[in-house]
Order: structure tokens, then sequence, then C-alpha cells
């Protein structure tokens, strides 16, 4: 049997069974503060200090191999998922634009997390966030905000974040291609990087 297209009505109800109301938190992040004066602040509080230790790793100075590097750099984005016939990696510091046209393709009702590893170079980071939006068809029918946290340079070193694990949609009218827009950011709202990616659900990996 032909599979059909989701009626923009469809599309709608899935959007609405999606939406997830925005929590009002009355969050307020903190002033942005030098590596320098974060080692300075409150020395005689061993708490404190054994906190920035861990958030710092440690360092001392921190060296960088390329002094024109932005701070935050994300590397790559991955789907883990145990049943794909083969790893689904998207390389984050060339090319982005060829991954709208290259889509993944994902089977319908198989569990999926999305790694992402990134690099922080000179400075803390607080408040870190992975935004993501699907579309299908034009409509946004999904969006999920996730809290990445703070972290300490490392320009030597990726760090690695994963998602809760997900399903992937399912049924004949989940099934088609659908749009994501990507976004690393921040508690001052610094867009890191943004990117464009598509994912196809098929009834079987190699449908």
């Amino acid at each position: 049997m032909a599979e059909q297209d989701p009626t923009p009505e469809q599309l709608a109800a899935i959007a609405a069974a999606n939406e997830e109301a925005d929590s009002a938190v009355n969050y307020k992040p903190p002033a942005q503060k030098s590596l320098q004066e974060i080692q300075e602040l409150d020395k005689d509080d061993e708490s404190l200090r054994k906190y920035k230790e861990a958030l710092l790793g440690g360092a001392g100075v921190v060296t960088v191999s390329d002094p024109g590097a932005p701070n935050v750099q994300v590397t790559r984005m991955t789907l883990l998922c145990e049943t794909a016939p083969q790893p689904l990696v998207l390389d984050l510091q060339g090319d982005l634009e060829g991954f709208k046209k290259n889509p993944f393709v994902l089977k319908e009702g198989v569990e999926y997390r999305i790694k992402i590893n990134f690099k922080v170079n000179k400075e803390i980071v607080s408040g870190l966030k992975y935004i993501q939006q699907s579309f299908r068809k034009g409509v946004k029918v999904d969006k999920s905000d996730y809290m990445v946290g703070s972290y300490g340079p490392r320009p030597n070193e990726e760090y690695e974040f994963l998602t809760t694990m997900e399903e992937s949609p399912k049924g004949m009218l989940a099934r088609g291609t659908y749009n994501i827009k990507s976004k690393f950011t921040d508690d001052d709202k610094h867009d890191h990087l943004s990117w464009e990616w598509s994912l196809t659900i098929k009834k079987d990996w190699k449908d």
C-alpha cells in the first residue's frame, strides 16, 4: 500500500501533542568573570576552592594552541543507536550546508540518543544548552531543550554531552523526512554554533 503524506491538520495535531509549555523560571545568569578573577575569589573558602579546582581541572594557566579559536568549539554530533547498521556522525567543523541534502536514515520506533562533542578553550562557560527544533513540511512538530551545564577550559581534550534516550516516531504518518535545526548556546544567549540537518524515518533501515 502506498504511504500517504500527513495532512496539514494531522501535522498540527502532532505538533500540539509534542508542544510543552515553557516553564517560567526566574533565573538570572551570573556575571561573566575571567579565569583569574574566579581563581582570586574566596581564597580562604576551602569548599569553594575545591569546587573551582574541579571545574577548572586544577589548571593554572590555560595554553591555547590557536589564540584565534573561539572559546567554545562544537566539533561533531552523533546519533547513537545500537541497531543502526553504521555510525551516524556529523562533522561540525567542515561544510554545514550539505547536511540538509544528505539525511540520516533512522528506523521507526528505535531508541536513540544524541551525543555532542565540544571543546572549551579559554574561559569558563556557564549554562551551556543544546536546543533542537524539528519540522515536517515546514510545520514545527517538536522542540527539545537540553541543559548541558558549565565547563572550565580544556583546549586539548573534548567534552561529551548525551541527551536522554528517545524513541523515533513510528507509524505510516510518521514516516518521511524531518528538517532539524540545532543550536548550541549559553546563559548569555551566545550562539556558539547553529546547524541544520535532516532525518528520514523509514519502516526499516534498508527500506
